[in-house]
C-alpha cells in the first residue's frame, strides 16, 4: 500500500505526527492561550468552549454579555411578578352577579 501512495504522490504517514503543537515546556498545547494568572472562570470558559473562545479578551466579552442578559431577564421577571395593574374605574364597578345598591 505504501508503494501505491508513493506512485500517486500522496504521503500521509507524517500527517498525525505534526497535528499538535508542542510548547516550550514540552507539553502538548491545543493552541489556545490563557495566562496562568487569569481568573479561574476565564480559564474555564476558554477550556470548555470547544475552541470557539480563544483568549481571555473573548472570554471577558462573553461574561459581560451573560451578565447583561441576566440583568435584563431578572428585571423582566420581577416586573411581571407585581401582577396586572388594575385601573381605578374597575375598582368602582360592582362585580358580576352582585345586586347594585342604590
Amino acid at each position: 500500500m505504501d508503494q501505491e501512495n508513493n506512485k500517486n504522490g500522496i504521503d500521509l504517514s507524517k500527517c498525525l505526527n505534526e497535528s499538535a503543537v508542542k510548547s516550550q515546556s514540552g507539553q502538548w498545547s491545543s493552541g489556545l492561550y490563557v495566562s496562568p494568572t487569569a481568573p479561574k472562570i476565564i480559564r474555564w470558559i476558554v477550556k470548555y468552549s470547544g475552541g470557539l473562545i480563544k483568549n481571555e479578551k473573548q472570554a471577558a466579552y462573553i461574561l459581560l454579555g451573560f451578565a447583561i442578559l441576566a440583568i435584563i431577564l431578572v428585571v423582566f421577571i420581577f416586573s411581571n411578578l407585581r401582577g396586572p395593574s388594575i385601573p381605578p374605574e374597575a375598582l368602582e364597578q360592582p362585580e358580576y352577579g352582585l345586586p347594585i345598591k342604590d
